[in-house]
């Protein structure tokens, strides 16, 4: 059914139908809520919505279910770049461009963020930015220094194009009109030549002196930058010689017993990991000496060295990640042990140093074995009996309540029992839960194809639903498995409870009402277009008795009797 819902959201996604998409989608997410695709896809019509918090949201959520997904990071970068933050949208595609290298798309999505944050940073540099301001003319208005240069045409063209264009303000910063601006814009005093006070010209005059040339010899010679002396590196103490000492002696002992690991020589890598964790007080050595135990089926040996590796490392002040890592191993070792309570809590353990798909995944997994575990162990067949003994007692003594709870006790103490669906169903049908009780009969029919009496609920229940031609087809299903003849008669009785009951819905109908319904009815329509179906009605019609015969085939049989109980086929006429 999700499969369905997510192909009818897809469709309408692509008619821009964004609505009925987040509708089916949503759907698709209740009856799977662990499918990362589903997430995925209603994020992307949240993003053509501009809905980009519930898009973020969603592509959130399709990454933390698989985090080794590249679309789902690509979705989270769309979402971010909607809402404008461009860098956490270049981390999201390129995380995404990470896991799929070759991805043309992944590629374009990361150039085309760089170009925008290149962009932004532009039309973000100073000074041009200034001359955008949209209070521009008022603050230029509002100053004694400035709001003369209002009538100069020629200057106010300057500043129009200045305002088209930032990228020319170093050929416009000669003018000092621009600098009396920006410093009325920035509400700083800058100082430049003719300033009132100064005891220089201004005006007209002080510009015309700012644009002559000073003399060679008058001209101030820029002083050359003096140059800081590079500092000498400091000796390293004897303290710092000998950590660096130990450390290389650890790692000379680590690549050893990497070598004996890759040779599956378990107690020789061990070996040599000891004494590098002798040698130097690294965490890493000991999770080595865990995972190499654990290779050799020692599991209580790794859950103790990695349980000290965690103390050691608190102590140490080790990287989260490395913390992570052995409370992963921890985790892994409880589960080979078959203590998922324990698993499952060091994975979570694991997850809160440092979260990785790899442990979310063992933790999903350790999850759904332990509810497996506990439901097989649930399971008695004789506690099923006497569950079953006591919910017929309650179904006969008509607390149908009553008998739902024993039969549901029945189905998880014998869930292989076809019988325990079929009777809660039956209870279900007198408390009228017509379609749970539906879905028990196909849950028993599921585990025993051949289980007649489900077939023969199954119609009850969707007579009493009205559903007409499903009931037919379920009492066809169970003439077909009948192979031996046992149920013939009462199968037979409710094919005609279930036809009466179709006749007696249009009674009073006019031949020309019933030929509009018919042709509303696509099934009814579709067996008419039969070309088998109408080379029989055409015998019938010339040999009536030809018709009975046809009935002998369950396929055939059935057909006939929706068209009799549809009213294409009158009897008695």
């Amino acid at each position: 059914m999700a499969d369905a819902l997510k192909a009818e959201g897809n469709k309408a996604f692509s008619a821009k139908d964004y609505p009925t998409a987040i509708d089916k989608f949503t759907q698709a997410i209740a009856l799977e809520p662990d499918n990362h695709v589903l997430y995925s896809n209603r994020s992307a019509v949240y993003a053509a919505q501009s809905e980009y918090q519930k898009a973020l949201d969603d592509a959130n959520k399709a990454t933390e279910l698989k985090p080794d997904w590249a679309k789902g990071w690509s979705r989270k970068g769309a979402a971010l770049r909607g809402q404008g933050d461009l860098l956490g949208a270049l981390d999201a595609y390129e995380q995404a461009l990470k896991l799929e290298p070759n991805n043309d798309q992944f590629k374009s999505s990361v150039e085309s963020v760089k170009r925008a944050i290149n962009g932004e940073a532009k039309a973000d540099g100073f000074p041009g930015n200034l001359f955008n301001d949209p209070q521009l003319f008022q603050k230029l208005a509002n100053n004694p220094k400035t709001s003369h240069l209002l009538a100069d045409h020629e200057f106010m063209s300057k500043l129009q194009r200045l305002r088209q264009n930032p990228s020319s303000m170093g050929d416009e910063l000669r003018d000092p009109r621009f600098l009396q601006v920006m410093s009325v814009l920035l509400g700083i005093d800058m100082q430049f030549g003719g300033a009132p006070g100064a005891g220089g010209p201004s005006g007209a005059a002080a510009e015309a002196e700012e644009d002559v040339p000073m003399p060679d010899a008058s001209r101030p010679k820029p002083e050359e930058p003096k140059k800081e002396p590079e500092p000498e590196p400091e000796p390293e103490d004897e303290e710092t010689i000998a950590k660096k000492k130990a450390q290389e002696a650890g790692d000379a002992e680590k690549k050893i017993g990497n070598d004996f690991y890759k040779k599956r020589q378990f107690d020789e890598a061990i070996e040599h990991y000891n004494k590098a964790w002798e040698l130097n007080k690294d965490v890493t050595y000991l999770n080595n000496i865990g995972a190499a135990k654990f290779e050799k089926g020692d599991y209580k040996g790794a859950i103790e060295v990695c349980e000290q590796a965690v103390s050691e490392g608190r102590e140490l002040k080790a990287d989260f990640k490395t913390i992570a890592k052995s409370f992963a191993r921890i985790g892994t070792a409880y589960e080979r042990l078959g203590d998922l309570t324990k698993a499952i809590e060091y994975y979570n353990r694991s997850l809160t140093e440092h979260r990785t798909g790899d442990v979310l995944t063992k933790l999903r997994a350790a999850e759904k074995a332990k509810i497996k575990a506990e439901r097989d162990a649930y399971i008695n067949p004789e506690e099923a009996e006497k569950a079953r003994e006591l919910g017929q007692k309650k179904f006969q003594d008509a607390d149908y309540p009553g008998a739902v709870d024993a039969f549901t006790e029945m189905t998880k103490r014998a869930p292989d029992d076809p019988r325990g669906y079929s009777n809660r169903a039956a209870a279900l049908i007198k408390l009228m839960a017509f379609p749970q009780a539906v879905q028990d009969c196909d849950e028993a029919i599921k585990r025993d194809p051949k289980f007649i009496r489900a077939y023969i609920r199954k119609g009850q229940a969707l007579l009493a639903m009205k559903e007409y031609s499903k009931a037919l087809d379920a009492l066809t299903e169970a003439q077909e498995q009948d192979e031996k003849g046992q149920h013939t008669r009462e199968i037979e009785q409710q094919q005609q409870k279930i036809m009466e009951a179709q006749i007696a819905a249009r009674a009073g109908e006019t031949e020309q009402e019933t030929a509009e319904r018919i042709q509303k009815d696509p099934e009814i329509m579709s067996i008419l277009q039969d070309p088998v179906m109408q080379s029989i009605l055409q015998q019938a019609r010339s040999d009536p008795a030809a018709l009975q015969e046809h009935m002998k085939n369950a396929h055939v049989r059935s057909k006939i009797q929706k068209l009799i109980a549809a009213g294409v086929i009158r009897l008695g006429r």
